[in-house]
C-alpha cells in the first residue's frame, strides 16, 4: 500500500484532531472543513476530505470528532 501524503490523527481528549501531511503538522482541525482548508493551504486544493484515499484517517473516518468511551 502506498503511503499516503495527509494522516488526520485520533481525537484528542480536549477536542479537535492533529492534521499532517508529508510529516509536517498543518493544525488541530474541529471538523471536515478544517482539514479541507488545512489541505487548501498547504497547496492540496479540491481534495474532498470524505473519501479520498490521499487522507490516513486514525481513530475513526471524517464524521469522527470526539473520543470514544
Amino acid at each position: 500500500m502506498a503511503k499516503r501524503p495527509v494522516v488526520v490523527g485520533r481525537p484528542s481528549p480536549s477536542g479537535g484532531r492533529r492534521v499532517r501531511a508529508d510529516g509536517e503538522i498543518l493544525g488541530l482541525a474541529y471538523g471536515p472543513r478544517d482539514v479541507a482548508e488545512f489541505l487548501r493551504r498547504a497547496g492540496l486544493e479540491d481534495i474532498d476530505v470524505d473519501t479520498s484515499e490521499l487522507i490516513e484517517w486514525r481513530g475513526g473516518g471524517p464524521e469522527v470528532w470526539t473520543v470514544r468511551t
